[in-house]
């Protein structure tokens, strides 16, 4: 769509847009367990898909804190492309959580105080949260409420190469591809007036119809 079809889109879905955000909010009001949730929501969506994503917690969370990795393959094979190695990812994970942190969630994020780029490389970058890089760790904090972290999946940047932001969809591999990518994206964000983080969420309805997490 051309931008002036975007900007009327946007005025029609403004109020869909606001309200999943402030439902995101509301997540990290929610206990420590619900938080892990998001996290392992964002490893199983990598390269997948959020529908994916959605189907696996709802076959695993009721084991969601016990599980080994065999338990939670069974539950999702069938379901789910990744069923081998995704729950081997979502249990070294959680365990680490569990050895270093005590799975104390909000502790370990509110560690990092106001340094929000210290907090989502812990996520893209530690060797122990297995499974998700700069994307899915922008999801994980997106989805828990944390603001200004563009989720460039494919749906985003090949909206940012339409409206001429980017010269080419190319996988965002490393940081400081990732971040200046980010950057241009807020620009654009300011100078059509539209919020950062409802933009994210209008490209991607712009593209599926829906406004997903």
């Amino acid at each position: 769509m051309t931008l002036k079809e975007l900007l009327c889109f946007y005025e029609k879905e403004k109020k869909v847009i606001e309200g999943r955000l402030k439902e995101f909010e509301l997540v990290y009001a929610e206990n420590d367990r619900r938080i892990l949730e998001e996290l392992c929501f964002c490893i199983f969506t990598a390269n997948a898909s959020a529908r994916m994503g959605f189907t696996c917690i709802e076959l695993i969370r009721p084991v969601l804190l016990t599980a080994s990795p065999a338990e939670l393959s069974k539950r999702i094979r069938g379901h789910y492309r990744f069923w081998r190695i995704r729950p081997k990812y979502l249990v070294h994970t959680r365990e680490y959580l569990r050895c270093g942190y005590g799975l104390k969630m909000h502790n370990l994020i509110e560690s990092f105080g106001t340094d929000r780029d210290a907090l989502r490389d812990f996520f893209a970058k530690g060797k122990d949260i297995k499974g998700i890089g700069y994307k899915e760790a922008s999801h994980f904090l997106r989805n828990i409420g944390f603001k200004g972290y563009a989720i460039l999946d494919k749906h985003i940047l090949n909206c940012l190469f339409e409206y001429g932001i980017i010269k080419k969809v190319e996988p965002m591999n490393t940081k400081q591809k990732y971040v200046e990518t980010e950057e241009k994206m807020k620009k654009f964000a300011k100078k059509i007036g539209v919020n950062f983080d409802e933009l994210d969420l209008l490209f991607w309805s712009s593209k599926t119809g829906e406004v997903l997490k």
